[in-house]
């Protein structure tokens, strides 16, 4: 029979490892993103994300004047302007690396930003999930000790 601590110790690490899980599975492989954002007037807004060979990357904008600035990596898209009304951008990743796309408004009215990118997930994320998972793990390593022998004090 389970004692009441460990009973409690493997729902909270229960709870942990499918927390964990739940947010893990949605980082893996490519990730699309949707921009829909209103820029105000002197305002600015950059998007720097990791993209792939191939990705493709769409971006729109709409306003009176603004200014564009892309960087991708290699002999990819390299923007450097400023414009007026309407622009349409819309690319192939030449190669693995940072992309970075900044829109700053020079006009008097709202710049509107909408598109699309696609992306892959920092590695750094994969860890940031993996952490309660194992301490889940852990949690319910410890609690199972619990009905092996109980701990003085306990």
């Amino acid at each position: 029979m389970l004692s009441k601590k460990t009973a409690i110790g493997i729902g909270i690490g229960s709870f942990l490892i499918l927390l964990g899980s739940i947010f893990l599975i949605p980082s893996f492989g490519k990730q699309t993103q949707s921009i829909d954002e209103t820029i105000g007037k002197g305002d600015n807004t950059i998007y720097q994300f990791d993209a792939q060979k191939n990705f493709h990357e769409m971006v729109n904008v709409t306003g009176s004047s603004f200014h564009v600035k892309i960087k991708t990596p290699a002999d990819g898209l390299q923007v450097d302007e400023a414009f007026k009304n309407k622009v349409n951008l819309d690319w192939y990743g030449v190669e693995d690396g940072s992309h970075r796309i900044e829109v700053t408004n020079t006009g008097d009215s709202e710049v509107r930003v909408f598109g699309t990118l696609k992306f892959i997930s920092n590695p750094i994320e994969f860890a940031k999930h993996m952490l309660p998972i194992i301490s889940g793990i852990i949690i319910i390593g410890i609690s199972a000790v619990f009905t092996v022998r109980k701990p003085r004090g306990f």
